[in-house]
């Protein structure tokens, strides 16, 4: 497998775009880590694309869906970050996918090797991303330890309706205490 990078977008005229520039700069930055990735499997499908991803994730490879899902809120807060790593991030998924088949582990030999020989990229797990505007959690819960905890609304829903949440540092039970 050899390196075949992506050539480094323009951060200052990823900046100037506007939303649908955005988007179809997304979209054509896709279709050329497919081309990379075809190098290596010719009959790879052209994954689709949405932007319809909510929450702390970037991006998603959803074999199922066909395509790749990308999180529109943290696009647009990380434009760079995106074209340069997201995006291969997730080609890899998609074509490890294609070339071993679903028991391949997510970020595993494969995953790995494609990221580094053929997008020529270290092989991140996560993103540092500020997920705040990405994924609101206005609701606060406390443990006994007291620390903060913030559920989504759709977390908080759970509680409400019994389901117990309970803090990795002091094992107790998660008790609601004000929605900010």
């Amino acid at each position: 497998m050899m390196s075949a990078t992506l050539p480094t977008p323009d951060n200052d005229w990823l900046m100037s775009l506007d939303e649908p520039a955005l988007h179809a700069a997304l979209h054509a930055r896709v279709e050329a880590a497919w081309r990379v990735a075809r190098e290596v499997h010719p009959t790879l499908p052209c994954p689709r694309v949405w932007l319809d991803l909510r929450g702390k994730g970037a991006g998603q490879a959803h074999f199922s869906r066909g395509g790749l899902r990308f999180n529109p809120v943290l696009l647009r807060e990380n434009r760079e970050a995106f074209m340069v790593d997201v995006i291969p991030h997730e080609m890899a998924h998609w074509l490890v996918f294609h070339l071993e088949g679903p028991p391949a582990r997510p970020h595993g030999h494969e995953w790995r090797t494609v990221m580094q020989k053929l997008y020529g990229l270290p092989p991140r797990t996560t993103h540092r991303f500020d997920v705040a505007r990405a994924s609101p959690a206005p609701y606060c819960y406390r443990c006994g330890c007291a620390t903060e905890h913030r559920f989504s609304a759709r977390r908080h829903s759970l509680a409400q309706r019994g389901t117990t949440y309970h803090c990795r540092q002091c094992r107790q039970r998660l008790r609601f205490v004000a929605q900010k």
